[in-house]
């Protein structure tokens, strides 16, 4: 089963995802990045799809052209199966499409609280006493799709978006690697993510 993950970074989650054993076929990115030096490092098939090559970030960003090229990538490597781990691009619905439902996305809080790029920031403006991580199937629409796994992490006094984030990330370095190889073993035996969908936190109030 061909497993992609997709970054932009420092590709840390990516190396929690190689640390526990996840079969990663290809990494690919949008932009040079030392994600790409940690696949190839670990003897991954690392791809560089480059946004300036479709208008960098102008408001000219060919977004429809970039999601082909990212399609026509990742299929020719056979994968069945896309992790996005901090990849910053927003991709057109074609790329949805050609992967229904076996694109798998983490986001810092507890969904269908905060989404968007500011969760963290969001959780502490809300006064929130507890969020998290979440793992669930990426769709067209930003962090929506069917929730798979959720773990919580309190909010301390004194937290900033720094010291929070960085108490999320460690779940998240866990959570994300256990859940898709839970998705590739449902994948395995017929089972598609989406039936694997965990009932959605109420929104805290």
């Amino acid at each position: 089963m061909g497993t992609a993950v997709l970054v932009s970074g420092a590709g840390t989650i990516l190396e929690a995802i190689l640390e526990a054993e996840v079969p990663v076929s290809v990494v690919a990115a949008d932009r040079s990045c030392r994600g790409l030096i940690v696949a190839a490092r670990a003897g991954v098939d690392a791809v560089l799809v480059d946004r300036r090559e479709f208008g960098g970030f102008t408001r000219d960003f060919d977004r429809e052209g970039y999601t082909a090229a990212l399609n026509r990538a990742l299929v020719e490597r056979s994968v069945d199966l896309v992790c996005m781990s901090g990849f910053g691009t927003i991709l057109a619905p074609s790329f949805f499409e050609q992967f229904e439902g076996r694109v798998l996305n983490t986001h810092p809080a507890l969904l269908p609280a905060h989404k968007g790029w500011h969760a963290v920031r969001d959780t502490l403006a809300a006064g929130d006493e507890v969020t998290g991580c979440t793992v669930h199937v990426a769709t067209e629409v930003l962090d929506d799709g069917p929730i798979i796994s959720q773990e919580t992490v309190p909010v301390l006094d004194g937290d900033d978006e720094d010291t929070l984030q960085e108490r999320i990330k460690i779940v998240e370095r866990k959570l994300y690697p256990f859940t898709i190889l839970m998705v590739r073993a449902a994948l395995a035996r017929g089972q598609e993510p989406a039936t694997l969908e965990r009932p959605a936190r109420e929104e805290p109030r």
